[in-house]
């Protein structure tokens, strides 16, 4: 099984565990937690990033695995920090931001997003280690799932800008299953923000949004097709999807909606769902002066839903919906009471505004935040690789050695054939060479140990706590890897590698001469290859 089959096999579970009754999402949970352990061991950091997602994903989405899904996202969000992994950090956040929600932690939802918007809205580089086509797919991952938890708290005008960024990543890069997506979370976040300006009495607005959603719906029928999502072909995505029928119900009420709207209502699995196909149902029972059938459809709604804090926007449209419909005696009839509840949305919508203030400060005190910690971490880091410099090298190796109470190993890593990829292409190949070569190289590694560009093509790794038989396995896994690379990212470019167990009260600058001298003795072995020295270093040092 390739990376690749992991990581769409694990797409197509995400797809099954939000579609698919309990059964199959317990079955969908079981084996995309294997997949991650085939990926674990492999070591892979990118793609076992996506699967901590996709395994996260599926616990938030399966009623009885939720309290499970804490431990796998710590792991992911620590997994993405240790490999600077930062649009799949910010992803972590987005998830996190979810599960926040689903205890009712709205505040702490917010703080979250802001982080993983802060992250979203850096210079991004894309990954040299992926293709174009992976890269703006991920990208759109994390901006899809940030876009989510923004219309959840109802923030509808940072989610659409948010939502818009993905469609650009999403254009020309994305499958069919990932435009479906997209273009359902667009629908579901225009038809909340439309109930909510029917809230405020901006109904002309209200029904921009959901003419647009409903457009919205009529293209998602081409790429649902053709998507993940484990339903029937032969049937269209709004006979199908709660959200998509919906959508064409809530932009024109009517009863031709009626019959499939009752389907849906049954289909629908959360929250967003049940609410959004019960407000569009009642409107169109209620056109059939059907009222107590309308009535019936919301409290059944409110009753399902009333310990559900997913939603707390769209929760508020469903009681409101229901208040309308009953009217003060069960009857429409305008009331002081309902005036009062008038000058109170007013005041939500305040509210609202004085939240997506809080998010935005939060999002921007943490882009300064990080801003300032980047500045902080330039002046430790070499900035073709991104690892850390020698000054960073020597702060790191005099805390070790001054605190040493266990073994300590300290390699001394050269590049076999390096110059000759600058004679023969350029010095910006060579960039590229070198870039490839340390992500591998520290991708190798445990995430304790410290890999340092030491000049040139030189690098130092120290390894805290490996005796000198750990180290040199550990250091061979590094060689064989980077001997492994395709010949167009490493241009036959090898390592040598010279390693030392570090003797008590030894200076560093001892320590490196002797990693020094063992190197060249790889060297002169022919290269690709690791020495290691226990004792005296040999003859040809």
């Amino acid at each position: 099984m390739s990376d690749a089959w992991l990581v769409g096999r694990a797409s197509e579970l995400v797809a099954v565990a939000q579609s698919s009754h309990l059964s199959d999402q317990l079955e969908a949970a079981h084996e995309v937690d294997d997949i991650l352990a085939e990926a674990q061991g492999r070591g892979e950091p990118r793609i076992v990033a996506q699967l901590l997602r996709a395994s996260a994903i599926v616990r938030l989405v399966t009623p009885g695995l939720v309290d499970m899904v804490d431990e796998m996202l710590d792991e992911m969000l620590a997994h993405t920090r240790r490999h600077g992994l930062v649009v799949l950090e910010a992803e972590a956040r987005a998830l996190r931001g979810r599960r926040y929600l689903l205890g009712g932690y709205e505040d702490k939802a917010l703080s979250e997003v802001a982080c993983g918007l802060a992250m979203l809205e850096e210079d991004l580089t894309p990954d040299p280690m992926l293709d174009k086509r992976t890269w703006d797919r991920l990208l759109a991952s994390a901006l899809q799932s940030t876009g989510l938890v923004l219309t959840q708290l109802g923030v509808y005008e940072m989610a659409d800008q948010v939502l818009a960024r993905a469609h650009n990543a999403i254009r020309q890069s994305a499958g069919p299953h990932q435009i479906y997506v997209h273009l359902m979370n667009r629908a579901r976040m225009l038809i909340g923000w439309g109930l909510r300006l029917e809230r405020v009495n901006n109904f002309e607005e209200a029904a921009d949004r959901f003419t647009t959603a409903s457009r919205i719906a009529e293209a998602v029928e081409g790429p649902f097709r053709e998507s993940l999502h484990p339903g029937r072909r032969d049937r269209s995505a709004a006979e199908q999807v709660p959200v998509i029928g919906a959508a064409h119900a809530l932009a024109k009420p009517g009863p031709e909606h009626i019959a499939r709207l009752w389907r849906l209502r049954e289909l629908s699995m959360y929250a967003r769902e049940l609410i959004i196909v019960s407000i569009a149902l009642s409107r169109c029972l209620e056109l059939e002066e059907l009222p107590q059938q309308a009535l019936q459809v919301l409290n059944d709604a409110r009753t399902s839903l009333e310990h559900d804090t997913s939603e707390p926007t769209l929760m508020l449209c469903l009681v409101r919906e229901y208040a309308r419909l009953s009217g003060p005696h069960g009857e429409h009839t305008p009331s002081a009471l309902q005036d009062y509840a008038n000058a109170l949305e007013v005041e939500l919508w305040l509210m609202q505004e004085a939240r997506t203030a809080t998010l935005i400060t939060r999002r921007d005190h943490e882009r300064l935040a990080r801003a300032h910690g980047a500045i902080a971490q330039q002046a430790l880091q070499d900035p073709l690789t991104g690892l850390p410099n020698r000054r960073a090298l020597d702060d790191r190796l005099a805390a070790l050695i001054s605190a040493q109470t266990n073994p300590m190993a300290i390699a001394l890593v050269d590049l076999d054939g390096f110059k000759v990829v600058n004679d023969k292409h350029s010095h910006a190949e060579g960039d590229d060479v070198l870039r490839v070569i340390a992500s591998t190289l520290r991708q190798a590694l445990r995430g304790d140990d410290l890999v340092a560009r030491y000049g040139g093509d030189e690098f130092v790794v120290l390894l805290p706590g490996a005796p000198l038989h750990a180290a040199e396995a550990a250091l061979g896994r590094a060689v064989e890897a980077v001997a492994s690379l395709p010949s167009d990212l490493s241009r036959g470019v090898t390592l040598s590698v010279g390693v030392i167990s570090v003797r008590p009260r030894e200076s560093a600058h001892d320590a490196l001469a002797r990693a020094d001298s063992a190197m060249y003795a790889a060297k002169r072995r022919g290269g690709c290859q690791v020495a290691a020295v226990t004792g005296d270093l040999p003859p040809e040092a």
